[in-house]
């Protein structure tokens, strides 16, 4: 018996919206399912400029997007990695690099070599052997080659910035020439049967639209998720206290650089992230520590460039739905949770969430036990992605102002307390199957604190020190040669895929 579903309604447009539509309509070809976008006339985003990781370039290419189009619909620069200024203490700065740091050595983490090396007397950062940072050190950029006999170009990984309203409607323009509906209307009643399902939604034209299955796109309102379904919302304020944000654009002075900088201050932290045609900015910070008129001052202060906007605030509660997916209805965005943007994963939590709705995949069944197994492995990403945002401030050096005194003593989750203790002892970070961050990208963050491991692995004991040493100087050699021959960031874009759209939007 054919149980299968014959539509789907996404509520609500934005960038989430249409990411689900684009990647659904390029997954569910041939399915003869129905895709329908009900949106208002106004498309939902915060339009202030998104900063990604290297998912989104999965997320492209599952959808069979061409990416020189898409970047010059987006107006996108190349991201290699986030620079943290004044993180660790007024006037330092580290680097967090996509891509891999060195190469591992007779089956051991790179990271146990190059300690064993610092232990012989070596002096060498643990940035030298990314190539990411040194490409992003003399704002260096080319795509990377499908294939590449050198480990340098193979070793690098790359992300994007972008438009956000720029990408809601190029996605928009994709989907409706692949075939899926667009209804322009606001929701004014959700239907539920007797069993808590979603049947129908009531618009504001005066029609309904019926559908099997329902994605909520709605923003923090959570019209369908929260409103009607009740499933309630696990709040992580306790452990992140920024509940707030303040946004703006300014006129693009100088040319982008391919990283986005992360400015800590003095009641949380402040975002540049560079455009082709403009620059977003904006202040993360904690009502109880700053007022919306110190934090806009504030930013105001710290950026360079004509402004285009008015400064924007954009309260929020960090934390997550109870349920993502609930009966017949899958939260996406920002209707599924909030996570400050300190590391860029807003866009890899909508494109994750929708992987595992993939996978999981409903029939009318609607099988508890298949969707108990998508929530647990969803609430597995939204907790990896909180206690690595948490690592930057438990771990900050900084005590100049109430806030981050505050952070000296914060609340720690168990999983990051222990994650931590077993790194101080010997450098060893546990990974699993699945989860975003690297072992690499721990060791970035805990290296720009200045946390080292006590000791190294003691089976590195048995390299030569000479050998050890020879070895990890060619690396560096390797590095910095293949970066000298690699295409200023700008230089590359003007001459590959300039933006569409050169003045400000």
């Amino acid at each position: 018996m054919n149980n299968a579903l014959k539509s789907i309604c996404i509520t609500g447009g934005g960038t989430a919206g249409w990411m689900a539509a684009t990647l659904l309509s390029s997954a569910l070809r041939g399915s003869n399912i129905k895709i329908t976008v009900v949106e208002s006339a106004d498309i939902g985003t915060i339009g202030v400029g998104e900063s990604t990781v290297p998912s989104i370039m999965d997320f492209i290419q599952a959808c069979q997007i061409n990416l020189k189009e898409f970047i010059q619909a987006t107006s996108a620069s190349f991201k290699l990695g986030i620079r943290f200024d004044d993180w660790l203490s007024p006037g330092e700065n580290f680097f967090h690099p996509f891509g891999k740091v060195g190469k591992d050595i007779n089956g051991f983490d790179f990271y146990q070599a190059w300690l064993k090396s610092l232990a012989d007397g070596q002096n060498t950062r643990w940035l030298d052997y990314s190539p990411s940072a040194i490409m992003a050190e003399n704002e260096c950029f080319m795509l990377r080659p499908i294939q590449s006999e050198n480990w340098v170009l193979s070793n690098y990984a790359h992300a994007l910035h972008f438009d956000a309203v720029q990408v809601a409607r190029y996605l928009r323009d994709l989907c409706q020439k692949r075939g899926v509906t667009r209804i322009e209307a606001t929701v004014k009643k959700v239907n539920l049967d007797d069993k808590a399902f979603i049947r129908s939604l009531t618009l504001d034209n005066d029609t309904t639209v019926s559908s099997d299955f329902f994605i909520d796109c709605t923003g923090f309102n959570g019209l369908l998720i929260d409103k009607s379904l009740k499933v309630g919302f696990e709040d992580w304020s306790h452990y992140l206290p920024c509940n707030r944000a303040v946004a703006v654009q300014t006129e693009q002075v100088n040319k982008p650089v391919p990283y986005t900088i992360a400015t800590a201050q003095a009641a949380g932290w402040s975002w540049q992230i560079p455009l082709q045609h403009r620059t977003g900015n904006g202040y993360v910070f904690s009502h109880q520590f700053c007022s919306d008129e110190k934090a806009i001052e504030t930013l105001l202060c710290s950026i360079n460039g004509k402004v285009l906007n008015e400064p924007r605030i954009l309260p929020f509660v960090t934390g997550k739905r109870k349920k993502l997916w609930h009966n017949n209805c899958l939260a996406l965005g920002l209707a599924s949770g909030f996570l400050e943007p300190l590391e860029s994963t807003a866009i890899h939590l909508v494109y994750k969430t929708l992987v595992h709705f993939i996978k999981h995949f409903p029939d009318g069944d609607f099988d508890a036990d298949n969707e108990q197994a998508f929530n647990q492995k969803i609430d597995a990403d939204y907790q990896e992605i909180r206690d690595f945002i948490i690592l930057h401030y438990c771990t900050s050096g900084r005590d100049d102002t109430e806030f981050w005194q505050w952070c000296q003593t914060m609340p720690v989750p168990t999983s990051l307390q222990e994650k931590i203790r077993i790194f101080r002892n010997r450098g060893q970070l546990e990974h699993h199957q699945g989860q975003f961050f690297t072992h690499d990208s721990w060791c970035s963050i805990l290296e720009g604190m200045k946390i080292r491991p006590q000791k190294h692995h003691p089976l590195v004991n048995g390299f030569h020190s000479q050998n050890l040493a020879n070895t990890l100087n060619e690396n560096i050699k390797n590095i910095r040669d293949t970066v000298l021959k690699i295409p200023h960031h700008y230089e590359y874009i003007q001459a590959n895929c300039p933006a569409y759209i050169k003045k400000n939007s």
